[in-house]
């Protein structure tokens, strides 16, 4: 499992959960359930990443967010 963020939402106009990935561009995938928007996601990760070494690319080290409390 990778570390990456993923932000699902319900889009209205497709009729699905969108499992969108920040850090990686034009990373996204979508189900009919946020749990299998977040499978897709995954798989999608997995092939970015992939398509990115097979072409030498760089791929984005994953960003650490932590909470703050004041």
């Amino acid at each position: 499992m990778y570390k990456y963020e993923v932000i699902i939402y319900w889009s209205r106009e497709d009729q699905c959960f969108i499992a969108e990935v920040p850090e990686l561009p034009g990373c996204m995938a979508h189900g009919k359930t946020d749990q299998e928007a977040l499978s897709q996601a995954n798989k999608a990760i997995q092939l970015w990443i992939s398509t990115a070494r097979e072409f030498g690319d760089p791929i984005p080290e994953p960003l650490e967010r932590r909470l703050v409390f004041a």
